[in-house]
């Protein structure tokens, strides 16, 4: 191969190389601007009406979810409380935003249903404008299989926060229990509180965290009492809810 035919092969093969880098960069642009065109950053949903809200995100691409419902002094009712992802998160379009709904102040009266069958229970419930939540089971020999033993929350219960009412009810003494109303252990000693779970075969797992020691009270205001040592602080589930034997309970307790 003479000269003149070696320079012309290099010029050919650095044309192809340029062809090559052009038509990567072009791809990788194509690329970019195909994934990036496609994402958008979550509204801020909050108070906004659930109507608007469906506008705000259909307008964007999103598909909105409501999830729960909460009663709220301050945000009116059928107004959104809270939203997932959080506003400015940045996702793709056709994404899922879950936001809870505003029922506005607590109005009804939590009815009393224990000793009543569950169905009758859950008929009152309806009436009084409330949801039949979880239901858990517990064999009770000394009732009739279906009534309600317990209920959370608690008949005329105030500043309850969802419009549902957990029920625990009577199954047939030789049947397994297949769960638990979760019980309020908050200011109860984590011994006792991990005892309790424990006869029944619940697992807890507490963790210790320091308690700063505030002024006791002052003026008209009415004394604070110290958190004891050893006291549960918080509990993750909350009461009311349903457990059974894979649940981990988790305990904050004051060192």
């Amino acid at each position: 191969m003479n000269g003149n035919s070696i320079k012309n092969f290099i010029q050919v093969a650095s044309l192809v190389m340029l062809l090559v880098a052009v038509a990567l960069l072009s791809a990788i642009t194509t690329m970019h601007f195909a994934i990036h065109g496609a994402e958008v950053q979550v509204p801020a949903l909050k108070g906004m009406t659930v109507a608007d809200a469906r506008m705000e995100t259909a307008g964007l691409g999103l598909n909105l979810d409501v999830d729960n419902r909460y009663y709220s002094g301050d945000v009116a009712p059928g107004h959104i409380l809270t939203q997932s992802p959080a506003p400015g998160t940045v996702v793709r379009r056709e994404w899922l935003v879950r936001v809870s709904e505003s029922l506005g102040p607590q109005k009804v009266d939590v009815p009393s249903v224990v000793g009543e069958d569950e169905r009758v229970a859950a008929l009152e419930l309806r009436r009084a404008g409330l949801q039949e939540g979880a239901v858990a089971q517990l064999p009770y020999a000394k009732a009739a299989e279906g009534t309600v033993l317990a209920q959370d929350p608690p008949p005329h219960a105030q500043g309850i926060a969802r419009p549902s009412v957990n029920l625990l009810v009577a199954a047939p003494p030789n049947d397994t229990a297949d769960g638990y109303v979760m019980p309020e252990l908050i200011g109860t000693q984590a011994t006792s509180a991990i005892a309790t779970l424990e006869r029944v075969g619940i697992k807890a797992q507490p963790v210790f965290q320091d308690v700063a020691i505030g002024p006791i009270g002052a003026g008209s205001a009415a004394p604070r009492l110290p958190v004891m040592p050893g006291a549960v602080m918080a509990q993750t589930p909350i009461a009311g809810s349903r457990v059974d034997q894979s649940t981990i309970v988790k305990l904050t307790v004051a060192k």
